[in-house]
């Protein structure tokens, strides 16, 4: 959630160094004390459980392909605490890219951990997710001016993504700044328009982000050097590995 940032894309709450590996994976399974759901056990394997297997889609459709994930992503959403159209649009993600880039292996669950530790599933300060994936009013990262620890990112934009000409900010539900988006950022709603703000557009971005940098994201270490680019912090590491696990028993965290 926005506090520090991280480059080239940043968690609000951290700073990121170069990425590195994280060898050793936890496999056992931990007990979490869950507000209002005492002893629940959360399984805290690396990579994180797949949960619910996504439907196929036919994803050159028209308009909104994530509309047709709501039959999946209902229950899911009710108990995991998730938006439903957050769900949907990180089933969609995953799906698109099982369908083109299959020896990625990432999961919804993976997704769904990171906008989780990011943006409150794009809810941070009260925002809200419109029916087309759009995030109101728009979720920004503090000025990334060198101060309180942050890296200095001049401006990339001219403010026109980030709202600041002097300095860039991480943007949207899955924290990208500008420079990140201008490579990765995809439209994924079928508006014709790659918009950081849009959850839909920000989660298959995001995807493709992990993909091409961690490889195989069903091995523990690709799947940690994926995450990694996030934020290069073990913290980090484990709390997107917890958030995945829990929505992967459609559990809530």
């Amino acid at each position: 959630m926005p506090g520090t940032r991280r480059r080239p894309q940043r968690r609000l709450a951290r700073l990121i160094a170069p990425v590195v590996l994280l060898v050793v994976a936890v496999a056992a399974t931990a007990c979490i004390d869950l507000p209002g759901r005492p002893d629940v056990d959360i399984p805290d394997g690396v990579p994180p459980g797949p949960g619910a297997a996504v439907p196929y889609l036919d994803i050159n459709a028209p308009g909104r392909t994530a509309d047709r994930l709501e039959a999946w992503a209902r229950p899911l959403s009710e108990g995991t605490g998730i938006p439903l159209i957050a769900m949907e649009a990180y089933g969609n993600a995953a799906e698109i890219q099982r369908q083109q880039h299959p020896e990625c292996g990432l999961a919804w669950t993976t997704l769904a951990g990171i906008a989780g530790v990011e943006s409150k599933h794009g809810t941070y300060r009260g925002a809200r997710i419109a029916p087309n994936g759009d995030v109101s009013p728009p979720i920004r990262g503090v000025k990334l001016d060198g101060t309180a620890g942050n890296l200095t990112i001049r401006d990339t934009d001219g403010g026109t993504m980030d709202g600041d000409a002097q300095h860039d900010r991480a943007m949207g539900p899955f924290q990208f700044i500008p420079e990140t988006w201008k490579r990765y950022g995809v439209d994924a709603n079928g508006d014709g328009v790659a918009n950081p703000d849009n959850i839909d557009d920000a989660a298959l971005s995001a995807a493709r982000y992990l993909c091409v940098s961690g490889g195989d994201l069903t091995t523990a270490e690709g799947w940690q050097k994926a995450v990694r680019v996030y934020n290069n912090s073990r913290k980090y590491v484990l709390d997107v590995r917890d958030h995945a696990n829990a929505y992967s028993i459609n559990v809530r965290f």
